[in-house]
């Protein structure tokens, strides 16, 4: 795990160390010194820790004016030993709607796991940001069917639409107006893009 590197061809548009708004901010990251384990395999130094020891992130993307922000995840994601979502919820999401983010797009292909608990913060996270949406692209099959056992994707959109999705081909505009139309037309069957 340790040579899976967050995705990096965006940050000529964004660093999130960088952005003021950012729970990120002023952060740094060693280039060499692997700090940071999932259980026994070490992941790449320019993963963020956001308080779990079990699941890492990198904000890829943030646009305040458009609001949204794009999330990328490796390792496992523990609700039932870690209460990861807890740490999402509470150290990263809370901030960036405070910042007037209401829309996310996280990216799921490094996620290797995912365990259960309960569905609270995914609710609270729903609850608070209004007209707003959560999409998870490209979470393996299984991690997906464990989301929807749990009732989970009642909260974080999942489908064939967003697996397998090539979104490193598009800039994160690009990436997010896709996501938005689709969006648009399943919370609104009478959307008319034109």
């Amino acid at each position: 795990m340790h040579d899976i590197e967050p995705f990096y061809s965006w940050r000529n548009v964004y660093i999130a160390s960088e952005d003021k708004r950012s729970p990120f901010y002023g952060r740094i990251n060693s280039e060499f010194e692997f700090t940071h384990a999932v259980y026994n395999y070490v992941i790449h130094p320019q993963w963020d820790e956001i308080g779990s020891s079990t699941l890492f992130i990198k904000l890829l993307y943030a646009d305040y004016e458009s609001g949204y922000a794009i999330i990328e995840l490796i390792g496992e994601w523990n609700d039932c030993l870690h209460n990861d979502i807890m740490f999402l919820k509470r150290n990263i999401i809370e901030p960036l709607i405070d910042e007037g983010i209401t829309k996310y797009v996280l990216i799921g292909e490094n996620v290797l796991n995912f365990h259960y608990s309960d569905d609270c913060y995914y609710q609270e996270w729903f609850d608070d940001i209004d007209d707003g949406w959560i999409v998870g692209i490209n979470f393996r099959d299984f991690i997906i069917r464990e989301f929807e056992q749990a009732n989970i994707d009642y909260y974080i959109a999942f489908g064939k639409h967003f697996n397998d999705f090539n979104w490193r081909k598009l800039a994160p505009n690009q990436l997010f107006a896709l996501i938005d139309q689709y969006m648009m037309r399943r919370l609104n069957p009478h959307y008319d893009q034109s």
